[in-house]
Formats: structure tokens, C-alpha cells, sequence
């Protein structure tokens, strides 16, 4: 059976964990505490980089959510989750890649920067032409790049349903409110939602990961 070492604070692993759900793989999850789980050595020989999620199937390990989400598809196909046509498949590679690499960094500075900070408001410009964005990929599809279930829906879906929590209204954005709204009624999405207090777990763990960090930079310099 493969085995999914998780911590559900974490957007990478939720993505792998509703995929899990929404394809109906068997799977049996190893919940790691965040304070030090990682750095025990069974889990150091799965992952060197101390990194959740980890997959553990048939004996084969993958690393990285992404490669995760890949592997997944590739080996438990159905339901299909990427589509094959050229243009819908690169659309689902733009929701994943502008999530991953403009949405979610500003949601960081979000929990992390002063609300009066020009770092707090730079980053809600970015997060609103980043959904702009995602609206024009979205078009009049129930779901990015198809009308079925994509793997985009599931990491765009991640984040977007967490700005209501930042001050963010989705109501603002009619078209991701309705796409939002069709995530939140499937089960897969009800069984995993965050709770209030999860999130707020994960603002904390959020300030204390950017605090280290910022202290290794100016160490580093």
C-alpha cells in the first residue's frame, strides 16, 4: 500500500492528500509532528531536505509535490486528472506554475508582513493580478483547462480557499467564488477543509519558518 507522510498545515501536502482522495488510492498516512518529526533519521532517509509530503509506493520514493502529483496521474489514471490537448494541458501547467510561484509567496507576506507595511500592500496587488490572471486561464470551464477535475483545481484550490482567512473576498472575483464553491461541495474538499484553528496553526508555523529564514540570511551575509 503506499504511504503518504503528511502534516495537513501544509498547502504541498494537502495537494497531495486530495489528490489521494479524489483519484480513491488507497493509501496509509504518516502524520509528522512540525517540530521535529523531519529531522529524525527514518524520515531524513526518505528525504535529506527534511520536507513534507513524501510518498512511499511499491517501494518507490517520491519527493516534491509536483513530482508527486505527476507520478500519481501517471500511475492511477483514472479518474484523468491532466488533460491530453495541447492548450488545456499548458493552461493546467500555468494554474500550477503562477500558484506555486506568484500566488502563494504573496500569501506569505500576507501572514507574515504588518498590515500597514508597503510589503503588505505590495503583496495584495500581486495576489489580485494573480487571480486576474487565473480568471482569464479559468474561462467559462467548471474547472482549469477541462470541465472535469484538474490537478490545477487542486493546487490553485489550496490556496485560494485560504484568502477568505487573509482578508481576501472571493466575492471580488465572481468566477473563482463559483469555481471555489464547486470545490467546497465535492467530498474530497469537505474532508480535508481546514479548520479556523488549523489555520491559525498554520499562520504561527508560517511566522516562525520566515523568522529562521530571514535570521540565516542576515547570518549568512
Amino acid at each position: 500500500m503506499l504511504t503518504f507522510y503528511y502534516n495537513p498545515l501544509s498547502p504541498n501536502a494537502r495537494r497531495v492528500w486530495l489528490t489521494l482522495l479524489e483519484k480513491g488510492i488507497a493509501f496509509e498516512g504518516v502524520l509528522l509532528k512540525l517540530d521535529g518529526d523531519q529531522s529524525q533519521p527514518e524520515f531524513l532517509a526518505l528525504n535529506p531536505f527534511q520536507h513534507i509530503p513524501v510518498i512511499v509506493d511499491d517501494g518507490f520514493r517520491v519527493v516534491e509535490s509536483l513530482a508527486i502529483l505527476d507520478y500519481l496521474e501517471s500511475k492511477y489514471p483514472t479518474p484523468a486528472m491532466l488533460p491530453t490537448e495541447p492548450q488545456a494541458l499548458a493552461t493546467v501547467r500555468m494554474v500550477q506554475m503562477v500558484t506555486a510561484n506568484e500566488l502563494f509567496p504573496q500569501v506569505i507576506s500576507l501572514i507574515y508582513e504588518s498590515e500597514d507595511s508597503s510589503q503588505f500592500a505590495q503583496a495584495k496587488q500581486q495576489i489580485d493580478k494573480a487571480l486576474k490572471f487565473l480568471i482569464e486561464l479559468l474561462g467559462d470551464r467548471n474547472f482549469f483547462g477541462n470541465e472535469q477535475l484538474t490537478l490545477a483545481d487542486i493546487v490553485a484550490g489550496t490556496v485560494i480557499l485560504s484568502l477568505p482567512n487573509l482578508g481576501i473576498n472571493l466575492s471580488d472575483y465572481p468566477k473563482l467564488s463559483e469555481w471555489s464553491e464547486r470545490l467546497l461541495q465535492r467530498p474530497a474538499w469537505q474532508k480535508t477543509k481546514m479548520s479556523a484553528e488549523d489555520f491559525e496553526a498554520f499562520k504561527r508555523r508560517v511566522k516562525i519558518l520566515v523568522k529562521l529564514r530571514r535570521r540565516e540570511i542576515s547570518k549568512g551575509k
